[in-house]
């Protein structure tokens, strides 16, 4: 797991993985959920994340925030993803 500083600097990791949190997250929940989230940003923002997009299901929607957080070490600010 990778360890992430307030301002999403990757400060220790197991594995390699991209310097950029936001290119990480936004790749690994690309990843996991295809085309279930379209649209998808990620921000970090004093500390925290903020996510974007469109989704088909409230599940979809929480597996987002849910991955998002436990890979980043961050709290969430903001889910901002719609369920359409």
């Amino acid at each position: 797991m990778t360890l992430w500083n307030q301002s999403g600097a990757a400060v220790m990791s197991d594995e390699k993985a991209p310097a950029d949190l936001v290119e990480y997250i936004t790749t690994l929940l690309e990843n996991r959920l295809g085309s279930r989230v379209r649209n998808l940003r990620v921000r970090v923002e004093d500390g925290g994340l903020i996510l974007e997009g469109q989704a088909s299901t409230y599940h979809t929607k929480q597996l987002a925030q849910h991955w998002a957080m436990e890979e980043s070490s961050l709290p969430i600010f903001a889910n901002k993803i719609e369920v359409r």
